[in-house]
């Protein structure tokens, strides 16, 4: 039985409009705690907004998504191949990762299984990262009704899987040989329209539209133009982002043989 949690599939569009952009610097320092560089797995890949920086250093990427919606707005380089795909079932070779990619996704999967698949998937002394970021900065007047959209108005519409975003993923279970990384951030410089249609893609905004039969995103909008300015006005935006990171240790093969 299938365990994936849609809350993207319908703003696939929007996701692959709206969705900030990860900074190269982190994928070089992942690519240089590998030991090899031929295949690389993105899981969860949504539009590839992971994948086209990872390819940069891999032979090959493979990118999958449980959601044949996300894949058909994905676009990448040539050794990236999208498919779709589980998490739990990826139906890549046995020890044939190099590197393995979650961004912004894991806390919706099963996680035992994906283990599973992770521990099966991965060659001896493979990299897993997984990575996550909550909610953004723009500067304190501004913060305060997005804050309180976040929190107050699609609050209770949270799917309860966000918790371990807010947590920026330090009570998730990992069970790898886990790796310190250094701090890095997402940065965006939006105009209005866009940071208005990021948080649109939100699935606590699609989840309060589908129980309410309200669009709160005007009521958001007509409280951030009079702090924005004028609409084409680019702001830079912040995410700080949160890792967990880890090598598979040779005692986890020598289990899974």
């Amino acid at each position: 039985m299938s365990t994936f949690k849609d809350h993207f599939s319908s703003l696939a569009t929007g996701y692959a409009a709206y969705r900030p952009e990860y900074p190269p610097e982190l994928f070089e320092w992942l690519t240089g705690l590998c030991t090899e560089h031929e295949l690389a797995w993105d899981c969860a890949t949504g539009n590839g907004q992971a994948a086209k920086y990872i390819a940069n250093h891999f032979e090959y990427v493979i990118a999958t998504d449980a959601s044949a919606e996300q894949i058909a707005q994905a676009q990448g380089t040539e050794n990236v191949v999208f498919r779709v795909a589980s998490a739990e079932h990826s139906e890549l070779k046995k020890h044939s990762v190099d590197l393995l990619v979650v961004a912004q996704a894991v806390h919706w999967f099963d996680l035992d299984k994906f283990y599973a698949e992770a521990l099966r998937v991965l060659k001896p002394n493979g990299i897993i990262a997984l990575i996550t970021y909550a909610h953004h900065r723009v500067n304190p007047e501004i913060d305060v009704p997005s804050l309180h959209y976040y929190h107050d108005v699609i609050g209770n519409y949270w799917p309860a899987e966000r918790k371990w975003v807010e947590t920026g993923y330090r009570d998730l279970p990992f069970p790898f040989s886990e790796i310190k990384a250094p701090e890095f951030k997402l940065e965006a410089q939006w105009s209005l329209t866009h940071f208005i249609g990021y948080q649109a893609t939100w699935s606590a905004t699609k989840r309060y539209i589908e129980n309410t039969g309200h669009n709160p995103i005007p009521e958001l909008q007509a409280a951030l133009s009079p702090l924005w300015g004028a609409p084409k006005k680019l702001r830079k935006i912040e995410w700080p982002l949160s890792l967990r990171v880890g090598r598979l240790a040779s005692t986890h093969h020598e289990l899974m043989n």
